[in-house]
């Protein structure tokens, strides 16, 4: 009786013991795989979600994003340059093309944006080429078609002959945080895809880079990433794997890395590419105001208590602002809820818009706040979608491309000829039938693409550089509105 009192309670003990390891085991091994999946294969982990912001590990990102970044080649013919002998004549019209040399290639990169074959890339990687070549990262080659650009903002939609493509999301560039890890992929120096990381050093920077091109935008992320040549039109991405800007220039005094990369935000990549795919062009919301920052100094000198937001010097009379009753001398405060400090960023809110929506306005007038709705306007002061076929048809001209014996003939490298002439508003600024056009707005036209994408970014008036059959060169300049 005894024996039974003292070996009972051991084995109890014994059990309950085991009974613990065994749990203890099973809760170790669940903490252990928290987060992954684990397969019946040995030695066989898959990561099951992406890394957060705050991760340093870059493989995840890295792996997914590799394969949508392409490499873009371009061929354009190089000419050489004389002057007309008239220094007036050199000042505002600048050299004529001569005679041609020789093809000359350059190249970049590009984003696949669908898995049919949208490429999103920079306008100055693929600005002026004849060729535009497409190489994926598996080596595959393809011949792009540009199917629209937008030098106001420096992008460019391609499109290639492919299906079941890797591609990239957008994400959304208003989300990421400065000091936040990002990706920048690219193709520098000619070589295959190129990851590299950095963290976001500012957000809105301008750098005056488009500061040739009407209604340019600049508006970029500032990443410390290292960006060299040939990583133009390639991925900003985040740590999530999304596609959240296209890298654009570097600051560099040796045209290579040297600290600082700039790259579009996504947010008006995203608004460009859709607009270009759904309307042939870049729809462009206008506010009908002249702006500038408001310093220290001018909050001194208007009176202003509180030093934030953008101080508008002018009001366009019949725009949108003025419609709805803006006025100079006010300091727009928000834009939809988003605060503005800077130009660039009222020009990056504004620029998510088309004519015709509506914005919610906050602005600092007399140091008290006012809101205004205010209905956006297109470049022409309209409401309506603008159509590059309406300005071109009001032209009253048909066209064709020249040949390579006029190109010889009247040594010059490409054109476009008006082969018929009606009323229109060619014929009202003198310009007769035979004309072949070789510029517009210093832009080369060598087709009517050529053409169209001008006339869909002037506002105004355009200047019109060509020469006749006989050789005589002339000069002209109409108004496109």
């Amino acid at each position: 009786m005894k024996a039974q009192k003292f070996i009972l309670p051991v084995i109890y003990a014994t059990l309950g013991g085991m009974l613990a390891i065994i749990l203890s085991n099973h809760v170790l091994s669940s903490n252990n795989n928290e987060g992954v999946v684990t397969q019946k294969t040995p030695a066989q982990v898959v990561r099951a979600f992406a890394p957060d912001s705050s991760s340093t590990d870059f493989t995840w990102a890295a792996e997914r994003s590799v394969d949508a970044v392409v490499h873009v080649t371009t061929e354009f013919t190089q000419s050489v340059d004389y002057s007309f002998g008239n220094p007036l004549f050199d000042f505002f019209f600048g050299p004529r093309d001569y005679m041609p040399r020789q093809k000359v290639q350059s190249s970049g990169s590009g984003v696949i944006l669908t898995h049919d074959g949208f490429i999103v890339t920079n306008n100055h990687v693929i600005e002026n080429a004849d060729e535009i070549t497409v190489v994926l990262n598996d080596k595959r080659k393809f011949t792009a078609k540009l199917v629209g650009t937008d030098p106001s903002t420096d992008i460019a939609l391609l499109k290639i002959d492919a299906t079941d493509l890797p591609f990239l999301s957008f994400g959304n560039s208003d989300n990421i945080k400065i000091g936040e890890w990002v990706l920048a992929i690219g193709n520098p120096f000619n070589l295959t895809s190129t990851v590299t990381a950095g963290i976001v050093s500012a957000k809105a920077r301008n750098i005056n880079i488009l500061s040739g091109r009407e209604f340019a935008i600049e508006s970029f992320i500032q990443i410390d990433a290292a960006v060299n040549p040939g990583n133009s039109g390639g991925a900003l991405i985040n740590l999530r794997g999304e596609l959240i800007g296209i890298n654009t220039a570097i600051a560099s005094r040796t045209g290579s890395f040297t600290g600082y990369a700039f790259a579009i935000p996504s947010n008006i990549v995203k608004k460009v590419v859709t607009d270009i795919i759904e309307f042939g062009e870049v729809q462009r919301a206008i506010l009908g105001v002249r702006i500038q920052e408001l310093t220290a100094e001018l909050a001194k000198e208007k009176g202003i208590k509180e030093i934030k937001g953008v101080y508008i010097f002018d009001v366009e009379k019949g725009g949108a602002a003025d419609a709805a009753g803006i006025k100079p001398g006010d300091v727009i405060l928000s834009v939809n809820g988003v605060d503005v400090n800077s130009t660039a960023q009222l020009q990056e809110q504004i620029s998510r818009y088309r004519p015709n929506q509506q914005v919610d306005i906050v602005v600092n007038r007399d140091n008290s706040k006012k809101r205004f709705n205010v209905t956006l306007r297109n470049l022409k002061g309209g409401l309506g979608v603008v159509k590059t076929d309406d300005t071109l048809s009001s032209l009253g001209a048909e066209f064709k491309e020249i040949t390579d014996k006029q190109k010889q003939e009247l040594g010059i490298n490409y054109g476009l000829q008006i082969v018929e002439l009606q009323d229109g508003k060619l014929k009202e600024g003198g310009i007769k039938k035979g004309y072949i056009i070789t510029r517009m707005n210093r832009t080369p036209i060598r087709n009517i693409d050529d053409l169209k994408r001008v006339l869909s970014i002037s506002s105004g008036g355009v200047l019109i550089e060509g020469v006749y059959p006989n050789g005589v060169v002339a000069y002209y300049a109409i108004g496109v509105n």
